[in-house]
């Protein structure tokens, strides 16, 4: 594993985040709600949340059909698993490259591919999460005149509209001019080592096939389908962690929350998202909401150590099973890098 600028960076933010989640905070108060929580909906919460990687597991199908047909369930299961339990446990988010490195393992498809069909699958998730909270912003029971650090809210989701449409405008323009596009990097890579431009052309040839699922209508409707089930059902389990600790907000603010906390966690942070987890549900609960700082804190740490467990267990049981130590997993960047 890799402790670079960046795995360093992270934590510096999640130690400032999670100092800042606890300022001024009355750790008695939140004890006292952790002492009252419904642990039978926190357990429904984390049942939900989990059965969620399955639900990945079956998207993903449709996305690998372009580089290999009929992929099992049991491999892709293994795979996101053991992706998502690499983030959770090593720095630098390691964890893409984990999962398509493994799937890589299992069935006879590149690394590199795999790759480009979780950059693929982030876009649309990007699009399902980002639509089912403009559709909780929109609902009556949303908070009028939002502000954030001194900024609307409005403008906030505007600048990222903005972004998303930017990424949409590059995945288009992959997916539109492939061969404008390798040629062009075929004349930079003139420029730079023989080693280094071999990687970026063949590693640039390898991902775009991982692009392909976006050239079927029927395969990208059916995994933009699957997106919105899956954050939807995702969104159910944020409503249970709610009830679980005395928060008595709807479905339509867990799908608020759910979207300010995808957005959080995308900030570089330890291993496992600790600090842009619990600092984004604050912003979310509680400033945007006006939810108690003390249930907040507790539904925080409760639902996110809550969801946690489960798959980084299974993950490290599947790379067990596949003969995957430590050191595979923390350089799986590498190894796609290599096999690219």
């Amino acid at each position: 594993m890799k402790w670079d600028w960046k795995a360093i960076l992270g934590i510096v933010i999640s130690a400032a985040l999670i100092w800042w989640v606890l300022r001024d905070v009355d750790l008695q108060g939140v004890w006292h709600v952790v002492r009252g929580a419904r642990w039978d909906l926190l357990a429904a919460a984390v049942a939900v949340a989990t059965f969620g990687f399955a639900v990945r597991a079956m998207r993903w199908k449709l996305l690998l059909h372009p580089l290999r047909a009929g992929i099992g369930f049991r491999p892709r299961f293994a795979a996101v698993n053991i992706g998502f339990a690499a983030n959770n446990l090593l720095p630098a988010r390691v964890g893409e490259f984990a999962r398509a490195w493994a799937i890589s393992r299992l069935e006879p498809i590149s690394a590199s591919g795999a790759l480009g069909s979780l950059v693929v699958e982030r876009f649309l998730d990007a699009v399902a999460v980002f639509s089912l909270m403009a559709m909780a912003m929109l609902h009556p029971s949303f908070p009028r005149d939002v502000t954030v650090g001194g900024q609307s809210l409005g403008a906030m989701i505007t600048t990222l509209v903005v972004l998303l449409l930017v990424l949409l405008f590059g995945l288009l323009v992959l997916l539109l001019l492939p061969a404008p596009v390798i040629s062009v990097t075929r004349w930079v890579a003139r420029f730079l080592p023989e080693r280094a431009a071999g990687f970026l052309v063949e590693g640039l040839v390898s991902f775009l096939s991982g692009l392909e699922s976006l050239r079927s209508p029927r395969l990208l409707l059916g995994a933009l389908a699957w997106s919105f089930a899956f954050w939807a059902w995702n969104g159910l389990s944020f409503w249970l962690g709610f009830m679980a600790f005395g928060i008595e907000e709807g479905y339509m603010a867990a799908l608020f929350v759910q979207g300010i906390i995808a957005i959080g966690v995308a900030v570089p942070s330890a291993p496992g998202f600790f600090g842009t987890f619990h600092a984004a549900a604050v912003v979310g609960l509680t400033e945007v909401y006006g939810a108690a700082g003390s249930a907040t804190l507790a539904f925080a740490f409760g639902y996110h150590l809550g969801g946690f467990i489960p798959v980084t267990l299974m993950g490290l049981w599947y790379a067990a099973q596949m003969g995957m130590s430590w050191s595979d997993l923390g350089r799986a960047d590498e190894r796609v890098e290599e096999e690219a």
